[in-house]
């Protein structure tokens, strides 16, 4: 399973100039923020573009907006200048509208609560079932790692068969919600960022299956370039 993470190469500021119009709004409150400086971010390609930002100076509501092409993973960064780089960056499933985030400044990633986008509400849903499974797998590689040298070869290989059939699971789970969904935007992300190296005739399935809008989303025309480089 791809996990949700990425190699952030180079941080650019992209500013909004008067010729654009501003069709998402981020707003909110960081509940205990008397300083520091909010970023609303996205990925273009492997850069991690910053397209607007707020210094907070007293009080922790903010409101941040952008041009949004297409429904797309956005990134709320706090920068607490604590020099903590930990808990500082929200996920969120942005389109257009506006969209209310609600956190705390110490726990600012794991407390957020987040209103607003339909498309995200489906990301929390996957995501939730998703995360008991990877917890399972987690402990698999628990149990294996404490396994001494000279473990009997049958425990071994009863927790890889384990570790295997719950990756499956996992990539049953994705390819089905993926299938159940595809009417949202979440439906071409899950396939084409979340499980990219799935059986190619399961991602076709999926592709076939996206109404007209959400195939020419941006993850429903990553998706169809995967499935061409595939051929």
């Amino acid at each position: 399973m791809k996990k949700l993470a990425y190699i952030f190469i180079a941080v650019f500021f992209v500013s909004c100039g008067s010729d654009t119009e501003a069709n998402l709004v981020v707003n909110g409150k960081v509940r205990g923020l008397k300083k520091g400086t909010l970023y609303l971010q996205h990925l273009m390609d492997t850069t991690l573009v910053t397209v607007d930002s707020l210094e907070i100076d007293g009080e922790g509501t903010f409101s941040l907006s952008a041009e949004l092409e297409s429904p797309e993973i956005y990134y709320l960064y706090l920068n607490k200048k604590d020099n903590n780089a930990i808990n500082d960056r929200i996920t969120f499933f942005a389109e257009p509208g506006t969209i209310t985030i609600n956190t705390d400044w110490n726990t600012f990633d794991t407390t957020a609560e987040i209103k607003g986008s339909p498309t995200h509400e489906k990301l929390e849903e996957y995501q939730k079932a998703l995360s008991n499974l990877n917890l399972r797998n987690m402990e698999i590689m628990l149990k294996a790692s404490q396994l001494q040298a000279n473990a009997d070869q049958n425990t071994i290989d009863s927790l890889e068969r384990v570790g295997t059939r719950n990756t499956q699971r996992a990539y049953a789970y994705s390819i089905n919600y993926a299938l159940n969904n595809t009417d949202s935007y979440i439906a071409p992300y899950i396939a084409a960022k979340e499980i990219p190296d799935a059986n190619i005739k399961y991602l076709d399935s999926i592709y076939r299956s996206l109404p007209p809008e959400v195939a020419n989303s941006k993850y429903g025309k990553d998706l169809k370039q995967l499935l061409e480089s595939d051929q």
